[in-house]
């Protein structure tokens, strides 16, 4: 997981140059906690614009200006997970975490252009995974903070509890019970070409609308969930078993001969996208069981595939 140095590690340089190079660990840490790198863009951007409101007196007497900037970002972020229930209940459908494309493919990269790595906004590693933000989402929103402030980025339980607002002996119960969520949520280890291959599967299942091949890649209980946000046709509840599951996207399929299919990374693992006329409406990420596929997230809602292009039509 990604381990970038926490606050209190030293007096750093407070000038604007210092000051700007925390915006990756920052998005990096909003991310995982909001799901979504617009929203983590908004609530860096606001920590920024908190930062730059203060006089240079009051600057001056920070001693870490990357632990204060770290906590303004994390305090904003649970602020927003506390309120996110009562949006998530307006939401139209089922709500999943925005998609990230690998860096090589970052919307806005010109051709040779190195500085434009999407690296520099959000580290793609097993934190990212679509799987762990998910169980992510289930967390409280105080247990969702200090797991990930302290088991993905290091944090101790005294700094994480100035965060928070708890004691430290308070954020590790908090801890341990995130900790359980995502240890019963694990799969098998399954290797990172054999995940690819079982997705290429799907694929070519997929194109060849081919149920029994779909049915023989899926576990017999397997979910695929689509977020559609309302704006664009998707299925309102996740779809169960895995003949219902191979029947859905069959029909599908039928109804969009336009569509074409592509293998990408989603979230740092294999995904599918889907395509119309050259233009992504939907990024698939999977979860791999004992070399079944578990679950399918299914993003269409064109607000949370800005990363991948800009959208004209829908698929559902």
């Amino acid at each position: 997981m990604t381990h970038p140095s926490g606050p209190g590690h030293g007096r750093p340089d407070p000038s604007p140059t210092a000051i700007m190079s925390e915006r990756h660990r920052l998005t990096n840490v909003a991310y995982r906690l909001l799901g979504s790198l617009a929203d983590a863009e908004d609530v860096v951007q606001e920590s920024y614009a908190r930062w730059y409101a203060m006089s240079p007196q009051q600057r001056e007497v920070i001693d870490s200006p990357g632990a204060w900037l770290s906590t303004v970002v994390s305090r904003i972020c649970l602020d927003l997970l506390r309120s996110a229930r009562a949006r998530r209940e307006r939401y139209v459908g089922q709500w999943i975490p925005e998609p990230l494309p690998d860096r090589a493919e970052w919307i806005g990269r010109r051709p040779g252009d190195t500085t434009a790595d999407p690296a520099d906004r959000v580290t793609l590693d097993e934190s990212v995974g679509m799987a762990f933000l998910v169980v992510l989402e289930a967390m409280t929103p105080a247990e969702r903070v200090v797991f990930v402030l302290h088991d993905v980025f290091r944090y101790s339980f005294g700094e994480v509890s100035e965060i928070v607002g708890r004691s430290a002996a308070a954020c590790r119960q908090l801890a341990t019970s995130a900790r359980r969520r995502v240890r019963a949520s694990q799969p098998g280890a399954v290797s990172s070409a054999r995940r690819a291959g079982i997705v290429r599967a799907f694929k070519h299942a997929w194109e060849a609308n081919d149920i029994d091949a779909l049915m023989g890649l899926l576990a017999p209980d397997a979910t695929a969930t689509g977020d559609g946000g309302g704006l664009v046709s998707a299925a309102l509840q996740p779809v169960e078993g895995a003949e219902q599951i191979a029947r859905f996207f069959a029909a599908r399929r039928s109804a969009g001969p336009g569509l074409s299919l592509a293998e990408r990374t989603v979230n740092g693992q294999p995904g599918l996208i889907v395509q119309l006329d050259g233009v992504t409406v939907s990024v698939m990420a999977f979860e791999v069981r004992d070399d079944r596929i578990n679950h399918i997230w299914a993003v269409l809602n064109p607000d949370k595939l800005r990363s991948w292009a800009a959208r004209t039509n829908g698929y559902g």
